[in-house]
Protein backbone atom coordinates (compact mmCIF):
# COMPACT_ATOMS: atom_id res chain seq x y z
CA UNK A 1 0.00 0.00 0.00
CA UNK A 2 3.04 2.06 0.75
CA UNK A 3 4.49 1.76 -2.40
CA UNK A 4 1.19 2.39 -4.61
CA UNK A 5 1.44 5.64 -2.44
CA UNK A 6 4.46 6.81 -3.06
CA UNK A 7 4.23 5.74 -7.28
CA UNK A 8 0.93 8.49 -6.99
CA UNK A 9 3.08 11.08 -5.13
CA UNK A 10 5.93 10.59 -7.65
CA UNK A 11 3.69 10.49 -10.71
CA UNK A 12 1.69 13.98 -9.11
CA UNK A 13 5.40 16.09 -8.84
CA UNK A 14 6.61 14.91 -12.36
CA UNK A 15 2.89 15.73 -13.66
CA UNK A 16 2.95 18.83 -12.42
CA UNK A 17 6.54 19.85 -13.83
CA UNK A 18 4.51 19.28 -17.31
CA UNK A 19 2.43 22.49 -17.07
CA UNK A 20 5.27 25.29 -16.70
CA UNK A 21 5.83 24.95 -20.49
CA UNK A 22 1.84 26.72 -20.65
CA UNK A 23 2.59 29.13 -18.15
CA UNK A 24 5.92 30.30 -19.66
CA UNK A 25 4.35 30.58 -22.75
CA UNK A 26 1.14 32.58 -21.84
CA UNK A 27 3.68 35.06 -20.27
CA UNK A 28 5.39 35.84 -23.58
CA UNK A 29 1.79 35.95 -25.21
CA UNK A 30 1.43 38.83 -22.74
CA UNK A 31 4.01 40.54 -23.47
CA UNK A 32 6.15 39.77 -20.61
CA UNK A 33 10.17 39.44 -20.68
CA UNK A 34 11.81 36.41 -19.71
CA UNK A 35 14.01 38.23 -16.72
CA UNK A 36 10.02 39.29 -15.46
CA UNK A 37 8.82 35.99 -15.85
CA UNK A 38 11.80 34.70 -13.73
CA UNK A 39 12.25 37.63 -11.28
CA UNK A 40 8.64 36.83 -9.66
CA UNK A 41 8.29 33.09 -10.62
CA UNK A 42 11.72 32.75 -8.72
CA UNK A 43 10.35 35.23 -5.69
CA UNK A 44 7.31 33.17 -5.25
CA UNK A 45 8.92 30.31 -5.10
CA UNK A 46 11.28 31.11 -2.31
CA UNK A 47 8.61 32.96 -0.36
CA UNK A 48 6.39 30.17 -0.90
CA UNK A 49 8.82 27.07 0.10
CA UNK A 50 10.40 29.14 3.38
CA UNK A 51 6.89 29.69 4.55
CA UNK A 52 5.56 25.89 4.21
CA UNK A 53 8.95 25.19 5.86
CA UNK A 54 8.63 27.42 9.25
CA UNK A 55 5.22 26.50 9.50
CA UNK A 56 6.20 22.99 9.94
CA UNK A 57 9.23 23.63 12.36
CA UNK A 58 12.33 22.89 10.01
CA UNK A 59 15.23 20.79 11.56
CA UNK A 60 18.18 22.89 10.62
CA UNK A 61 20.48 19.72 11.79
CA UNK A 62 23.21 19.12 9.51
CA UNK A 63 23.61 22.41 8.41
CA UNK A 64 27.10 24.21 8.45
CA UNK A 65 29.08 27.32 7.15
CA UNK A 66 31.02 25.29 4.30
CA UNK A 67 27.16 23.41 3.11
CA UNK A 68 24.88 26.24 3.73
CA UNK A 69 26.70 28.04 0.55
CA UNK A 70 27.49 24.23 -1.56
CA UNK A 71 23.30 23.86 -1.23
CA UNK A 72 22.61 27.34 -2.56
CA UNK A 73 25.03 27.10 -5.60
CA UNK A 74 23.33 23.96 -6.13
CA UNK A 75 19.67 25.73 -5.83
CA UNK A 76 21.85 28.54 -9.19
CA UNK A 77 21.61 25.36 -11.21
CA UNK A 78 17.41 25.32 -10.74
CA UNK A 79 17.65 29.31 -12.03
CA UNK A 80 20.02 28.25 -14.99
CA UNK A 81 17.47 25.73 -15.61
CA UNK A 82 14.92 28.49 -15.56
CA UNK A 83 16.87 31.02 -17.78
CA UNK A 84 17.47 28.44 -20.74
CA UNK A 85 13.99 26.26 -20.54
CA UNK A 86 12.02 29.12 -20.48
CA UNK A 87 14.16 31.04 -23.48
CA UNK A 88 13.82 27.93 -25.13
CA UNK A 89 10.47 28.65 -25.56
CA UNK A 90 10.41 32.24 -26.58
CA UNK A 91 12.15 30.77 -30.00
CA UNK A 92 10.53 27.35 -30.03
CA UNK A 93 7.53 25.30 -29.83
CA UNK A 94 7.26 24.21 -26.42
CA UNK A 95 6.91 20.66 -27.77
CA UNK A 96 10.58 21.12 -29.24
CA UNK A 97 11.79 22.82 -26.16
CA UNK A 98 10.89 20.37 -23.79
CA UNK A 99 12.30 17.50 -25.66
CA UNK A 100 15.24 19.17 -25.83
CA UNK A 101 15.93 20.14 -22.06
CA UNK A 102 14.93 16.21 -21.24
CA UNK A 103 18.39 15.75 -22.74
CA UNK A 104 19.46 15.77 -19.58
CA UNK A 105 18.50 11.98 -19.02
CA UNK A 106 21.71 11.18 -20.82
CA UNK A 107 23.80 14.58 -19.81
CA UNK A 108 23.71 12.73 -16.11
CA UNK A 109 25.05 9.57 -17.28
CA UNK A 110 27.74 11.29 -18.85
CA UNK A 111 27.99 13.35 -15.68
CA UNK A 112 28.51 10.68 -13.65
CA UNK A 113 31.24 9.03 -15.93
CA UNK A 114 33.60 12.27 -15.72
CA UNK A 115 33.08 12.76 -11.77
CA UNK A 116 32.02 9.45 -10.65
CA UNK A 117 33.88 7.59 -12.88
CA UNK A 118 30.74 5.15 -12.72
CA UNK A 119 31.54 3.76 -16.19
CA UNK A 120 28.19 3.17 -18.25
CA UNK A 121 27.18 0.04 -19.11
CA UNK A 122 26.08 -1.29 -22.72
CA UNK A 123 22.60 -1.22 -21.80
CA UNK A 124 23.21 2.51 -20.87
CA UNK A 125 25.02 3.03 -24.11
CA UNK A 126 22.33 1.33 -26.28
CA UNK A 127 19.74 3.89 -23.98
CA UNK A 128 21.80 6.92 -25.56
CA UNK A 129 22.10 5.50 -28.77
CA UNK A 130 17.93 5.19 -28.65
CA UNK A 131 17.54 8.57 -26.94
CA UNK A 132 19.00 10.13 -29.36
CA UNK A 133 17.08 7.91 -32.07
CA UNK A 134 13.72 9.14 -30.35
CA UNK A 135 14.94 12.87 -30.29
CA UNK A 136 15.67 12.46 -34.21
CA UNK A 137 12.01 11.54 -34.81
CA UNK A 138 10.35 13.88 -31.72
CA UNK A 139 11.99 17.33 -33.45
CA UNK A 140 10.14 16.40 -36.73
CA UNK A 141 13.74 16.74 -38.21
CA UNK A 142 12.20 14.02 -41.10
CA UNK A 143 9.32 16.82 -42.47
CA UNK A 144 11.76 19.62 -42.08
CA UNK A 145 9.77 21.28 -39.64
CA UNK A 146 12.53 23.02 -37.81
CA UNK A 147 14.15 24.70 -40.36
CA UNK A 148 13.76 28.20 -39.90
CA UNK A 149 13.77 27.98 -36.30
CA UNK A 150 16.32 30.11 -34.13
CA UNK A 151 19.31 28.58 -33.59
CA UNK A 152 19.62 30.43 -30.28
CA UNK A 153 16.33 28.55 -29.31
CA UNK A 154 18.04 25.03 -29.88
CA UNK A 155 21.11 26.39 -27.84
CA UNK A 156 19.34 27.53 -25.05
CA UNK A 157 17.18 24.25 -25.14
CA UNK A 158 20.66 21.68 -24.62
CA UNK A 159 22.12 24.30 -22.77
CA UNK A 160 18.54 23.74 -20.49
CA UNK A 161 19.25 20.37 -20.85
CA UNK A 162 23.02 20.40 -19.49
CA UNK A 163 22.18 22.95 -16.13
CA UNK A 164 19.25 20.60 -14.91
CA UNK A 165 21.39 17.19 -15.41
CA UNK A 166 24.04 19.14 -13.35
CA UNK A 167 21.29 20.14 -10.69
CA UNK A 168 20.14 16.44 -10.72
CA UNK A 169 23.91 15.02 -10.19
CA UNK A 170 24.94 17.99 -7.50
CA UNK A 171 21.88 17.87 -5.38
CA UNK A 172 22.42 14.09 -4.76
CA UNK A 173 25.80 14.96 -3.37
CA UNK A 174 25.47 17.81 -1.60
CA UNK A 175 24.08 17.44 2.19
CA UNK A 176 21.84 14.76 1.40
CA UNK A 177 21.52 14.38 5.24
CA UNK A 178 19.62 17.98 5.82
CA UNK A 179 16.06 18.25 5.85
CA UNK A 180 14.58 17.92 2.40
CA UNK A 181 12.21 20.97 2.76
CA UNK A 182 14.89 23.27 4.55
CA UNK A 183 17.23 22.18 1.87
CA UNK A 184 14.92 22.69 -1.02
CA UNK A 185 14.40 26.47 0.61
CA UNK A 186 18.08 26.97 0.56
CA UNK A 187 18.53 25.91 -2.77
CA UNK A 188 15.22 28.61 -3.44
CA UNK A 189 16.99 30.98 -2.46
CA UNK A 190 20.17 30.19 -4.59
CA UNK A 191 18.46 30.10 -7.25
CA UNK A 192 16.38 33.75 -6.84
CA UNK A 193 19.85 35.46 -5.81
CA UNK A 194 21.28 34.10 -9.42
CA UNK A 195 17.96 35.93 -11.01
CA UNK A 196 17.87 38.85 -9.45
CA UNK A 197 21.66 39.40 -10.46
CA UNK A 198 21.34 38.20 -14.15
CA UNK A 199 18.46 40.08 -14.70
CA UNK A 200 19.13 43.48 -12.36
CA UNK A 201 18.00 45.65 -15.16
CA UNK A 202 14.56 44.22 -15.20
CA UNK A 203 13.43 44.36 -11.69
CA UNK A 204 12.18 48.17 -11.80
CA UNK A 205 10.05 47.13 -14.65
CA UNK A 206 8.12 44.31 -12.65
CA UNK A 207 6.10 46.71 -10.00
CA UNK A 208 4.04 47.60 -9.75
CA UNK A 209 3.26 44.32 -10.22
CA UNK A 210 -0.16 43.56 -13.15
CA UNK A 211 -2.03 40.97 -12.24
CA UNK A 212 -1.42 38.70 -15.63
CA UNK A 213 2.30 38.91 -14.45
CA UNK A 214 1.50 37.57 -11.30
CA UNK A 215 -0.94 34.77 -12.26
CA UNK A 216 1.72 33.64 -14.75
CA UNK A 217 3.97 34.18 -12.19
CA UNK A 218 2.14 31.54 -9.33
CA UNK A 219 1.40 29.18 -12.31
CA UNK A 220 5.24 28.49 -12.64
CA UNK A 221 6.40 28.46 -9.51
CA UNK A 222 3.46 26.29 -7.96
CA UNK A 223 3.73 24.18 -11.03
CA UNK A 224 7.61 24.33 -11.35
CA UNK A 225 9.08 24.97 -7.91
CA UNK A 226 6.77 24.28 -5.45
CA UNK A 227 4.49 21.44 -6.36
CA UNK A 228 7.31 18.66 -7.23
CA UNK A 229 9.82 18.87 -4.40
CA UNK A 230 7.01 18.44 -1.99
CA UNK A 231 5.72 15.47 -3.80
CA UNK A 232 8.95 14.21 -4.71
CA UNK A 233 9.83 14.66 -0.59
CA UNK A 234 6.80 12.04 0.61
CA UNK A 235 6.76 10.34 -2.49
CA UNK A 236 10.52 9.33 -3.14
CA UNK A 237 11.67 7.37 -0.43
CA UNK A 238 8.56 4.90 -0.93
CA UNK A 239 9.31 4.20 -4.45
CA UNK A 240 12.64 2.40 -5.46
CA UNK A 241 15.29 5.04 -6.88
CA UNK A 242 15.30 3.26 -10.65
CA UNK A 243 11.77 2.91 -10.46
CA UNK A 244 11.30 6.33 -9.72
CA UNK A 245 13.11 7.73 -12.23
CA UNK A 246 10.90 5.82 -14.39
CA UNK A 247 7.63 7.57 -13.29
CA UNK A 248 9.14 10.96 -13.97
CA UNK A 249 9.66 10.58 -17.23
CA UNK A 250 6.15 11.07 -17.28
CA UNK A 251 6.77 14.95 -17.53
CA UNK A 252 7.92 14.61 -21.05
CA UNK A 253 4.22 13.42 -22.62
CA UNK A 254 2.22 15.63 -20.09
CA UNK A 255 4.55 18.27 -21.38
CA UNK A 256 4.26 17.81 -24.55
CA UNK A 257 0.14 16.87 -24.36
CA UNK A 258 -0.47 19.96 -22.57
CA UNK A 259 1.45 21.58 -25.72
CA UNK A 260 -0.88 20.01 -27.86
CA UNK A 261 -4.07 20.59 -25.94
CA UNK A 262 -3.69 23.94 -24.52
CA UNK A 263 -1.38 25.68 -26.84
CA UNK A 264 -2.66 24.45 -29.99
CA UNK A 265 0.52 23.01 -31.16
CA UNK A 266 0.66 20.90 -33.80
CA UNK A 267 2.52 17.27 -32.60
CA UNK A 268 2.85 14.80 -35.57
CA UNK A 269 2.92 10.60 -35.21
CA UNK A 270 5.99 10.83 -35.76
CA UNK A 271 6.52 13.38 -33.17
CA UNK A 272 5.15 10.90 -30.72
CA UNK A 273 6.72 7.85 -31.93
CA UNK A 274 10.31 9.64 -30.99
CA UNK A 275 8.86 10.53 -27.55
CA UNK A 276 8.02 6.76 -26.81
CA UNK A 277 11.23 5.76 -27.99
CA UNK A 278 13.18 8.23 -25.43
CA UNK A 279 10.60 6.71 -22.56
CA UNK A 280 11.21 3.09 -24.04
CA UNK A 281 15.09 4.18 -23.09
CA UNK A 282 14.39 5.38 -19.96
CA UNK A 283 12.77 2.84 -18.94
CA UNK A 284 15.75 -0.03 -20.56
CA UNK A 285 18.42 2.40 -18.89
CA UNK A 286 16.81 1.99 -15.41
CA UNK A 287 15.49 -1.62 -15.61
CA UNK A 288 18.28 -2.95 -17.42
CA UNK A 289 21.30 -1.42 -15.82
CA UNK A 290 19.60 -3.28 -12.56
CA UNK A 291 19.44 -6.54 -14.35
CA UNK A 292 23.30 -6.17 -15.69
CA UNK A 293 24.75 -4.88 -12.58
CA UNK A 294 22.79 -8.24 -10.46
CA UNK A 295 24.18 -10.71 -13.12
CA UNK A 296 27.73 -9.01 -13.28
CA UNK A 297 27.47 -9.12 -9.12
CA UNK A 298 26.52 -12.81 -9.43
CA UNK A 299 29.55 -13.80 -12.10
CA UNK A 300 31.76 -11.88 -9.71
CA UNK A 301 30.59 -14.46 -6.71
CA UNK A 302 31.76 -17.34 -7.92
Amino acid sequence: MKINKGILFVLLGAGCFGFTPVFAKLGFSFGYSLGQINIVQMLISAILLWSITLIKRPSFKGLTKKNIPQIMITGCFIGLTSIFYYGAMQYLPASLAIILMFQFVWIGIILEWIFSKIKPSPVTILSIVLILIGVFFASNIVNGDIQGLPYKGFLFGILSAFTYAGFIFFSGKVAVHVDPLTRTSLMATGSTILILVVFMRDIPSVLPLEADLFTVAIGVSLFGAVLPPLFFAVGSPLVPGGIANILTSIELPIAILSASLILSETVTGLQWLGTAIILAAIMLNELGSRVYSTKRHVEGSF
